[in-house]
């Protein structure tokens, strides 16, 4: 999603390939045999395969939004923040969502340790209204699909934790336009079908 959403952003058109990994494309294996999305091939043959990479190429194109941040000390700190969410929440977050595949009776330790890293964010949100500064910017594209995940792996249970600064700027995220222009659902790819092209204007 956040791949998506920047790509959007920066008004960059591509070839949308949707796949169900369960029945992976050899095309797909062709171009990133990890086997995993995103994956995003250029022009000249390179291969993108993490979505933050994803994002900040398309960012550094065109960023009409200005979802970069302006320097580099804004940079680091966006970076910092964004690798505390790819790293030790998003764990737990695999761990709250899916126990058993980690041999867990259950997720709530890692709800729990999880939830510190969301009264993080819910700190600087009340702060300055968005993770990235005054406006929605690059850590918050990164960050709100997978607090999204989280939200809706229990979703009265977030509704009822003392983050109100963070469940606004996830309802507004939710309700906005760009998340709206990247859950369409699409027919999965076949070899051969014609180009679907993303975002749709």
């Amino acid at each position: 999603m956040r791949a998506r959403l920047a790509i959007a952003a920066s008004s960059t058109l591509v070839e949308l390939r949707e796949v169900v990994l369960a029945r992976k494309p050899p095309a797909l294996l062709l171009a990133s045999p990890k086997g995993t999305v995103p994956v995003l091939v250029l022009a000249d043959g390179t291969v993108l395969e993490q979505s933050l990479d994803i994002m900040l190429w398309a960012l550094r194109r065109h960023d009409p939004q200005q979802w970069l941040p302006t320097s580099a000390l804004e940079m680091d700190s966006a970076m910092a923040l964004i690798a505390q969410c790819d790293g030790e929440f998003k764990a737990n977050l695999d761990r709250y969502k899916y126990p058993n595949r980690y041999a867990l009776a259950d997720g709530l330790a890692h709800r729990s340790m999880g939830a510190q890293f969301l009264q993080t964010l819910n700190t600087r949100v009340e702060a300055q209204g968005f993770l990235h500064g005054k406006h929605w910017g690059l850590a918050d594209a990164a960050i709100a699909p997978f607090v999204r995940q989280f939200a809706h792996t229990d979703p009265a249970w977030f509704a009822s934790q003392s983050w109100p600064a963070l469940l606004q700027w996830l309802a507004a995220f939710e309700a906005s336009d760009a998340y709206q222009g990247v859950m369409d659902k699409v027919p999965p790819w076949v070899d051969g079908q014609p180009p679907r092209v993303f975002p749709v204007s």
